[in-house]
C-alpha cells in the first residue's frame, strides 16, 4: 500500500469516525461505488510538425469480402466504411487505405465534410487534449513513449482528383492552432439531401504507450478512436437544434466520443502469431498472406464505432446466451493469460448484465458481444466501450474484489445508453455516463447482492456542476467524474424516489425505445418523463440537470423550554428545519422525546424554512430531517441530526464546525 493509500484510509477513518459521532450512528458497513471512468491524461513530448503525408511502410491487406447488410436497418446508417488496416511488425504503428461514404440526412445542400482524427491529440503536449489533461487516465500516466499521430497520404475523390490541398484543421472550440484532432474539408461539389459522397484515403497511425484509451503495451495493442471519422450532421430538430448543421468538436481532456450510425467493412492484417478481437462479428477464419501474417474481416451493422485489439497471448472463451430479447450471442472473452482462471467470473458477469439490460431496456439485437482483458501495465486500455465489445480493467490483481464484475457490468450497460441510444458525449455525458453508472448499480445489487451506499456517495458531491454542459467545461478529471457519472445517477434515482420503481423501469425502457439507434437529449429523456409520469418535471430538471443545486436540508435550531399546561407541567419543543438548496419534494422530520416516543411530521418543502413547535409531557431528546436518507441529492448529511442536550449557540455552532471540517477532508480525498 503506498503512503498516499494510507493517507487516503486515514482521512476517510477519521470521516467515519466524525459522521458517527454527529449523528449517533454509522454508516455501518458502507460500500462505496468504483466508477469506470476514462480520464484524459496530458504528457510532455517532443514537439512536431503537422503530420500531412506518410509513405506506407507495408501494402494494405486485399480488400474484403462484403457481407450484405440486413435486410432491414435499425439506423439511417448516415455513413459506411471500408477499411483495410496493417498492423506493422514492430506493432507500434498502422497503415490504412479507407473508403467513406457519407449520406446527406439533412434538407440542405452540404458543401464540406468535417473528419475527427482522434490520434493527432498525442502528437505533443501542445495539443489540447494533452494541454487540458494532467499526465494521467485514472492512476495510468503517460511515458516519454506516449506520443501518436495521425498522417494522411491520400484523400481522393472516387475518381481520383486529390483533395488533400483542401482540407484545413479548425478548433471550433478553443482556437488552438496547435491542434489537429478536427479538419474540414471543402468538397469540390456539394451534396444534394439525400445523395452520397465517396472518398478514398489512406493514413498512418503511430500507436502511443498506452495510457488513454489507444495504444500499445508490449505486444498488446489497443485500438481505438484510430481512423479519419465523420463527425455528426444533425438535422434540424435533432437534439434541440433550430436549424442542421455538423456537431464538430476538438478531441478534448475530458470529452468521449460522438458519431453517426452505418455500415463498417473492416480487414485487420496482423503477424500470425496474434490473435484480434473487433467490433461486430468475424465473416470468416483468418486468412494467411502466405508472408508471416494472417488477415482477419469483421463486419457490423449499425453500429456508430469500429474498435479492435489484437495480442499473441489472449486466451479465448466463447459461450452462448439466448434469452428474452437475446435472440443469440455469442460471448467472447479475450483474457490475459494472468486471469484465466477468472474466466468464469467474466463470463458470469457479462451474461448476467446482457441478460438484466435485455430484460429491462430492450432488445440486444447484436450477434456478438466481446470482452477484452488487457495485461499488466496496459490499464490505460481499460474500462473502456466501444459497439460490441468492451474492456475490462487490466489483470493487476490475481485476486479482484467486486471491482472485477462491477466493470464488466458497467461496460456492458453502455451497448445501451452510449451504442444504441447513443447521445451525444462531448456536449451531455451524463445521458451516458449517468444512465450506465444507475444501470450498473441495478445490476450488482439483483446479481451479486452489492448495495451501493448513496448517502455515502452523495458526500462526495462537494462541487456540484450543471450535467447539461460541454465535457470541457467542468473544472477538473475529478469534477467531470463526480458529475456526469455520480451526480447524475443520483438524479436518477431522485426521480425513481418519488415515482417508484416500477414506474422508473418504464421510463427508462420508454426512453431507450423510443430513442435507439437516434441521438437523444436531455430534452428529449425529460419529455419521456413527463409522458410517462403524467407530471411535470420542469422544477426537478431546471435546478438538477440544467443548473448545479442539490438538495440540502437542515437542523437549524433545537430549542426545549418547560411550560404549564392546564397545571400540569409541561415542555414546549420548538425545530427549525430549513431548505439549502433544490426542491426533492415531501421530506420527514422526526421528533424523538426522552420518554421514548417519537412524532413524525412531513414537510412539503415548498419555503425556504419552517419551524415546528410540539408541546409534549418529555422534553425532547433530537430531532432528525430525513433520518432515513431517502433523498440521496442531499449531500450535507451532518446537519440532519441535532440533539436537544446543548444551548442552541453551542447546538449550531457544533453543527457547522464538524460539517466544515468533514468537508474539507473529502476535499483532499480523490478516487
Amino acid at each position: 500500500m503506498t503512503p498516499r493509500h494510507v493517507k487516503r484510509l486515514l482521512l476517510f477513518t477519521l470521516t467515519a469516525v466524525l459522521l458517527g459521532l454527529s449523528i449517533q450512528q454509522g454508516f455501518g458497513h458502507a460500500w462505496q461505488s468504483q466508477y469506470t471512468y476514462a480520464f484524459a491524461p496530458a504528457a510532455k513530448a517532443v514537439p512536431q510538425s503537422v503530420p500531412t503525408s506518410a509513405k506506407p511502410p507495408a501494402p494494405p491487406p486485399a480488400a474484403p469480402d462484403v457481407p450484405e447488410a440486413k435486410p432491414q436497418a435499425l439506423s439511417k446508417r448516415v455513413v459506411e466504411y471500408h477499411i483495410n488496416v496493417a498492423l506493422q511488425n514492430d506493432a507500434r504503428s498502422l497503415y490504412g487505405e479507407q473508403t467513406v461514404t457519407w449520406t446527406n440526412p439533412g434538407k440542405k445542400t452540404v458543401s464540406e465534410l468535417y473528419f475527427h482524427l482522434y490520434p493527432n491529440a498525442f502528437l505533443n503536449d501542445k495539443s489540447t487534449f494533452m494541454k487540458e489533461s494532467k499526465g494521467k487516465l485514472r492512476e495510468d500516466k503517460a511515458t516519454s513513449a506516449s506520443q501518436g499521430y495521425m498522417k494522411l497520404s491520400a484523400l481522393d475523390t472516387m475518381e481520383g482528383e486529390s483533395l488533400l490541398p483542401r482540407l484545413h484543421y479548425v478548433q471550433p472550440d478553443d482556437g488552438n492552432t496547435d491542434d489537429f484532432t478536427l479538419a474540414k474539408l471543402k468538397l469540390p461539389a456539394p451534396v444534394a439531401p439525400g445523395k452520397s459522397v465517396s472518398l478514398s484515403m489512406s493514413f498512418e497511425v503511430k500507436l502511443p504507450e498506452v495510457f488513454a484509451r489507444m495504444g500499445y503495451s508490449g505486444s498488446f495493442v489497443m485500438v481505438g478512436q484510430w481512423f479519419p471519422k465523420l463527425a455528426v450532421y444533425e438535422t434540424a430538430g435533432m437534439r434541440g437544434r433550430t436549424s442542421e448543421g455538423w456537431n464538430i468538436h476538438q478531441y478534448h481532456g475530458n470529452s468521449e466520443f460522438y458519431s453517426d450510425f452505418g455500415i463498417y467493412s473492416v480487414n485487420i492484417q496482423v503477424p500470425e502469431s496474434y490473435t484480434v478481437a473487433g467490433t461486430g462479428f468475424q465473416t470468416k477464419a483468418p486468412v494467411s498472406t502466405g508472408k508471416g501474417d494472417h488477415v482477419y474481416q469483421f463486419y457490423a451493422d449499425d453500429v456508430h464505432d469500429f474498435a479492435w485489439a489484437a495480442s499473441p497471448d489472449f486466451v479465448y472463451v466463447e459461450d452462448t446466451l439466448s434469452g428474452t430479447g437475446i435472440p443469440g450471442v455469442r460471448i467472447k472473452l479475450y483474457l490475459d493469460p494472468a486471469h484465466e482462471a477468472l474466466k468464469d467470473r467474466y463470463m458470469h458477469a457479462a451474461k448476467s448484465a446482457l441478460t438484466k439490460y435485455a430484460q429491462w431496456y430492450g432488445d440486444y439485437p447484436y450477434s456478438t458481444l466481446s470482452v477484452i482483458v488487457p495485461p499488466k501495465g496496459a490499464n490505460g486500455a481499460g474500462g473502456m466501450e466501444y459497439p460490441t465489445l468492451v474492456t475490462a480493467f487490466a489483470a493487476e490483481n490475481d485476486n479482484p474484489g467486486y471491482s472485477l464484475e462491477r466493470t464488466v457490468v458497467h461496460e456492458i450497460g453502455h451497448q445501451y445508453w452510449y451504442g444504441m441510444a447513443a447521445s451525444n458525449e462531448f456536449e451531455e455525458a451524463w445521458l451516458d455516463e449517468g444512465f450506465t453508472s444507475y444501470a450498473e448499480d441495478k445490476v450488482m445489487e439483483s446479481e451479486y447482492g452489492v448495495i451501493p451506499n448513496l448517502a455515502l456517495e452523495a458526500s462526495y458531491m462537494t462541487d456540484p456542476a450543471p450535467l447539461k454542459q460541454p465535457s470541457w467545461a467542468y473544472n477538473s478529471h475529478n469534477h467531470y467524474a463526480e458529475n456526469v457519472y455520480m451526480r447524475a445517477k443520483l438524479v436518477l434515482v431522485g426521480i425513481e424516489n418519488q415515482i417508484g420503481t416500477r414506474m422508473m423501469q418504464k421510463v427508462m425502457r420508454t426512453y431507450f425505445q423510443k430513442y435507439k439507434f437516434k441521438h437523444p437529449s436531455s430534452g428529449d429523456f425529460q419529455r419521456v418523463v413527463e409522458q410517462v409520469t403524467k407530471q411535470k418535471w420542469h422544477d426537478y430538471f431546471n435546478q438538477f440537470v440544467y443548473h448545479d443545486q442539490m438538495a440540502d436540508f437542515s437542523i437549524e435550531t433545537v430549542q426545549v423550554r418547560p411550560i404549564e399546561q392546564d397545571g400540569k407541567p409541561m415542555y414546549e419543543s420548538s425545530v427549525l428545519v430549513k431548505k439549502n438548496g433544490g426542491n426533492i419534494g415531501p421530506v420527514p422530520l422526526v421528533m424523538q422525546f426522552k420518554d421514548g416516543t417519537s412524532i413524525t411530521k412531513e414537510w412539503d418543502a415548498q419555503d425556504s424554512h419552517i419551524q415546528y413547535k410540539v408541546v409534549h409531557d418529555s422534553p425532547l431528546a433530537w430531532a432528525a430531517v430525513d433520518s432515513e436518507y431517502r433523498n440521496v441529492l442531499d449531500n450535507k448529511h451532518i446537519n440532519n441530526f441535532m440533539l436537544a442536550e446543548l444551548p442552541e449557540t453551542k447546538q449550531t455552532r457544533w453543527n457547522l464546525s464538524i460539517a466544515k471540517l468533514i468537508e474539507g477532508l473529502l476535499g483532499t480525498l480523490s478516487w
